[in-house]
This record gives structure tokens, C-alpha cells and sequence, in this order.
């Protein structure tokens, strides 16, 4: 095997020209900011860097990704290889291997600079199951918070009952008097008495049941304020409760079923990124061999120019 012969230069210069690296690092960063924002501009993101959509990038984003990888990628190796410092009497080999690691060098610089601009963006964009999965726990996790979401989930989409505790709604429709009621139509309900019902409803939600007693009780306030007797009044409360626990179990299921979509989506962009990236990284590389081959080229022209 053939020794490669150093020349005093070549000892005296390390092997990685920083200020090269650096310089295409810093024209590959500014250049995937600006396409990044042109292609918010022009709507070719489903999902943008500074609020999360639960929704899986579309083919347009994936292509644009491809292609700020490629330009800015691109631009950047070319310029950390046409940079570069001369090595002269280095062997052929070992020049395409330093041009390409000055190619890849330049794309991990810029990649880590964007994503430190970008810190929060990307965050937003490949944690929203994490924050949809904590939504979640956060909804379900306070058996009572779990009971008045849900109710007020419900009770929104029915459009009826306003007040601050979703549970209201509930409260409302199980003092609900007939209009032929006389004395139990005059006066609406106290908020003492929504509130009352409404922690009995939570209760009851977070240990999956009813109590019997609670059950009695409420039933003796239905049959007092509607007329109903004891045994109707405790059958409305059987009714009102299986709608609020119904209506509890759907906002549950709706909720998970939101973080899974997150999830996945994310899971998805995430992917996509890699691929965009380990793209960049190759393009980066081969664009520094060029550029370090056409400056070689061009200092012989120009020696022999001379």
C-alpha cells in the first residue's frame, strides 16, 4: 500500500476547517428558517411550528420538507466544502472523506441551531400527544373535575344550562316541574340548591355509583319541590344520574380518542422529519464533495493560469 506524503501544511492545519463549517452551517440554518416561514405563508403546512394540530402532515408539507431539507442542506455543504482550506498532497481518498465530513458537520451545526431557534415550535409540533394524553389524565384524574367536564360536555352540546358548574344542567332537569305545577314552578332554582345536587352528582360519578342514601335524599328534594311522589322522585334521579354518567363516559371516550389522534399524528410528522433530515444529511455531504472538488479544480486552473 502506497504511503500518503504530508507536507508541512497539511501538519500545521487540522483536519476540519471550523470556519468553513461553521459558514455553511449558518447559510443552511437561515435558509430552512426562511423557507420554513414562506411555506407557513403560503399554506403548505398542516401543521404549524407555533400551535399544535392534531392532524397528520398531508403531502404537500412532507414535499416541503423534502425540499427546504435539500436547498438549504444543499447550499450549506457546498459552501462548508468550497471553504474549506487547500490540502495539498493528501490522497484522493482522504480528501472526499474530510469534504464529506465537512458536508454532514455543517448540516448537524445547522440542524442543532434551528431546532435551539425553534425550541419551542417543535415542541408544539411533536408533543401533542403528550399534551392531549395529559388533558386527559387531568380531565379524569379528579373523579368530580371528570363528572362536571363530562356534564358540561353534554350539556353543551344540547345548548341548555350556562352557570359556572357544568353540573347545573343536571341540577336544572332534575327540578324540573311540570308547567301544570303551580307551587313547584314559582321561583327557579337557588344556587345553594345546584351546587348541593351538582356535589352529589360528582360524587356519585367518581366512586361509579349513586350512594342509597344520597339517592333518598335527593329524591325527598325532587318529590318536596315538584310534587312527585317518593318513589317517582327517586325514579327521576335514577334518570338524571344515568344520563350525567352517560354523558361522563362519552366525554371520556371522546377524549381519548382525541389524545390517540394526537398521538398518531405526531408519530407521523415525527417520522416524516427523520426521513426529511437523514435526507439533508446525505444531500449536505455530497454537496461538500462538490464543492471541495470544484475548488481544487479551481486553484490548478489557477496555478497554472499563472
Amino acid at each position: 500500500m502506497q504511503a500518503t506524503q504530508l507536507s508541512v501544511s497539511d501538519l500545521n492545519n487540522p483536519g476540519v476547517s471550523w470556519g468553513a463549517v461553521l459558514a455553511g452551517a449558518a447559510a443552511a440554518a437561515a435558509l430552512s428558517f426562511i423557507l420554513l416561514i414562506l411555506g407557513v405563508g403560503l399554506g403548505l403546512s398542516s401543521v404549524s411550528p407555533w400551535s399544535f394540530n392534531a392532524t397528520a402532515i398531508g403531502v404537500s408539507t412532507i414535499a416541503w420538507l423534502a425540499f427546504m431539507q435539500l436547498a438549504a442542506s444543499g447550499i450549506g455543504g457546498y459552501m462548508a466544502g468550497r471553504l474549506r482550506v487547500k490540502w495539498s498532497s493528501i490522497h484522493t481518498d482522504e480528501v472526499h472523506f474530510r469534504d464529506t465530513a465537512h458536508g454532514l458537520l455543517a448540516w448537524a451545526v445547522a440542524t442543532l441551531i434551528t431546532v435551539a431557534v425553534l425550541a419551542g415550535g417543535t415542541r408544539a409540533v411533536l408533543s401533542g400527544a403528550i399534551d392531549a394524553g395529559s388533558g386527559v389524565a387531568a380531565a379524569i384524574a379528579p373523579a368530580a373535575a371528570a363528572g362536571a367536564g363530562a356534564a358540561g360536555a353534554a350539556s353543551a352540546k344540547q345548548g341548555e344550562g350556562s352557570g359556572a358548574n357544568p353540573l347545573d344542567y343536571f341540577s336544572d332537569m332534575l327540578l324540573r316541574a311540570a308547567p301544570a305545577a303551580g307551587a313547584g314552578e314559582a321561583g327557579g332554582v337557588s344556587a345553594g340548591q345546584r351546587g348541593e345536587i351538582g356535589k352529589i352528582f360528582a360524587t356519585g360519578l367518581s366512586t361509579g355509583s349513586l350512594a342509597a342514601d344520597d339517592r333518598a335524599y335527593l329524591g325527598q328534594v325532587v318529590a318536596s319541590r315538584t310534587g312527585l311522589t317518593q318513589a317517582e322522585a327517586e325514579a327521576r334521579v335514577d334518570a338524571v344520574y344515568g344520563r350525567a354518567a352517560k354523558a361522563a363516559a362519552d366525554a371520556k371516550a371522546q377524549a381519548q380518542q382525541a389524545a390517540e389522534a394526537a398521538r398518531k399524528a405526531g408519530a407521523h410528522t415525527a417520522l416524516w422529519m427523520f426521513v426529511a433530515l437523514l435526507l439533508g444529511a446525505f444531500v449536505a455531504s455530497l454537496a461538500a464533495t462538490f464543492g471541495g472538488r470544484q475548488r481544487d479544480h479551481e486553484r490548478v486552473l489557477r496555478h497554472v493560469t499563472i
